[in-house]
C-alpha cells in the first residue's frame, strides 16, 4: 500500500489517497474511521466478506462513516485507489444527505453519472503510474466540487472530540459552542455523516487501539474510558474489530 499526498487545490478536502495492489490474494481487515471513501477499483476484482459468503464490490465504491469492522478481500493482480476525505469536507462534493450511508457503501453512480464515471475508470486503467491515476482521479473530483467554505463550528466540535479522545459529552460540547443540542446534532450529521455520538465512539476505540494497551490493562482502560464493565468494553471492541482486545493486539493486522 502507498499513500500519497493531495496537491494545494483539494489539500483543505482530502486527507490522503492510497494505492492498494495485491499479486496474491489477501483480506484486509479495516477498522471503522472518521473519513468517507471512494474506492476505484481499475484492476482485478474487490469483495466484502461476511458471514454470508462474498460481496463483490462496484468498480468505484462509495462508503460512509461506520461502527463496524470490515474483511475486505482482493483477488490476485488486483489494485484499487482509495480516496480518504477530511471530516468536514464531504458535503462539498455531494448533495444528498450523506448521513444516510452510515454503514453503507454503495456505487458511486448512485451520486454522479455512470458515463463520467466509466471515463474516470477506463483512464485508470490505461494509466501507467500511480501519480497519472491520482491526477485522474483529481480532475474528476474537482470538477465535483460544490463549494469551498468549511463549517467552522462543526469542525471546532471535531477538534474538542478529539482532544478528548471521544469522551466528551454531547450536551457540554453543544453548549461550549453555543448551539442547542438538536440543532447541534442535525449540522453535525449534515457535514460529517454520522451523529457526535457515533464519531466520538470511533475516535474512543481508535484512541484505544492506538495505545495498544496490555492485556492486564484492558479493565482500567474500559473504566477510564467510560464503559460499565470490561464486559461492555468487549462487547464494543469486539463490533468495531471483529475480533477480542486479546486477540485483536496479538494478530497486529489491520489498517
Amino acid at each position: 500500500m502507498e499513500e500519497y499526498t493531495p496537491t494545494a487545490l483539494l489539500r483543505s478536502f482530502i486527507k490522503a489517497y492510497k494505492i492498494i495492489e495485491s499479486q496474491d490474494e489477501l483480506v484486509n481487515r479495516v477498522v471503522p474511521d472518521t473519513s468517507f471513501a471512494i474506492a476505484f477499483r481499475f484492476k482485478g476484482q474487490i469483495s466484502y466478506v461476511t458471514g454470508a459468503g462474498k460481496t463483490i464490490l462496484p468498480a468505484a465504491t462509495f462508503s460512509g462513516l461506520r461502527k463496524s469492522v470490515r474483511l475486505i478481500n482482493y483477488l490476485p493482480q488486483t489494485a484499487a485507489l482509495i480516496v480518504q476525505f477530511e471530516e468536514t469536507s464531504i458535503s462539498a462534493f455531494f448533495k444528498q444527505p450523506v448521513h444516510e450511508l452510515f454503514e453503507e457503501s454503495i456505487s458511486l453512480d448512485n451520486f454522479f453519472p455512470q458515463s463520467e464515471i466509466s471515463i474516470v475508470e477506463e483512464r485508470l486503467a490505461e494509466a501507467e503510474n500511480s501519480i497519472t491515476r491520482i491526477a485522474i482521479v483529481e480532475r474528476f473530483l474537482y470538477s465535483k466540487l460544490l463549494y469551498n467554505k468549511p463549517d467552522m463550528l462543526v469542525g471546532d466540535a471535531i477538534a474538542k472530540i478529539y482532544s478528548s479522545n471521544g469522551a466528551s459529552k454531547i450536551n457540554e460540547l453543544a453548549k461550549s459552542l453555543y448551539i442547542s443540542n438538536d440543532a447541534f446534532e442535525k449540522r453535525f450529521r449534515k457535514v460529517v455523516g454520522a451523529t457526535p455520538k457515533q464519531f466520538s465512539s470511533i475516535i474512543k476505540i481508535k484512541s484505544i487501539i492506538k495505545k495498544n494497551p496490555e492485556h492486564s490493562s484492558f479493565i482500567q482502560i474500559a473504566l477510564e474510558n467510560g464503559y460499565y464493565d470490561q464486559s461492555h468494553f468487549n462487547k464494543e471492541f469486539k463490533l468495531f474489530t471483529g475480533q477480542t482486545p486479546t486477540d485483536f493486539f496479538k494478530s497486529g493486522l489491520y489498517w
